[in-house]
């Protein structure tokens, strides 16, 4: 497959292009979290759960994942079971640990929601080569480095306080 020509676009063009994507993704999860009946954190760890498959993550995998505290995590995880999303089971190698995993039925519902945009997103990438999604995979990969990075920075207070 040879891939299309491609407008040229700057550094700058696409960080605009990419706080576009992520602002409305926000927005988006912020609904899909209301027709869900549970808060965008919840929504976002429910994502980790889901997207571990066949390898429950454990409460301490799950917050390193989303850069939350293993007392965060516990609240999530605890309204995540009364709501019904996902439960806690022993980790058959350490007693001490449990693994997260999705209620089945929670976990068609939540698919229900996503499959069409997924597909969407399976149409647009039907229009690069694999040698232009291995670029966009790794340029995804690297930008969640950066973002983890940052997020860090600014939990640290190094920022200050910007408030007026």
């Amino acid at each position: 497959m040879q891939g299309k020509p491609r407008p040229a676009a700057s550094a700058a063009e696409a960080i605009s292009r990419m706080d576009q994507y992520v602002a409305l993704g926000v927005i988006g999860q912020q609904e899909v979290a209301q027709l869900l009946g549970i808060n965008v954190t919840d929504l976002t760890c429910l994502g980790h759960v889901l997207g571990a498959g066949e390898t429950p993550l454990s409460a301490g995998e799950l917050a390193e994942l989303t850069n939350l505290t293993t007392g965060a995590v516990t609240g999530v995880l605890n309204r995540l079971e009364r709501a019904g999303y996902a439960h806690r089971r022993p980790d058959p190698g350490d007693r001490r640990r449990v693994r997260v995993v999705p209620d089945p039925s929670a976990a068609a519902r939540i698919f229900a929601v996503y499959q069409p945009f997924y597909d969407r997103l399976g149409s647009v990438f039907a229009e690069y080569t694999p040698d232009e999604i291995a670029v966009i995979a790794d340029w995804f990969g690297r930008a969640a480095g950066a973002a983890r990075a940052h997020l860090a920075q600014v939990r640290s207070g190094e920022l200050g306080p910007l408030s007026p």
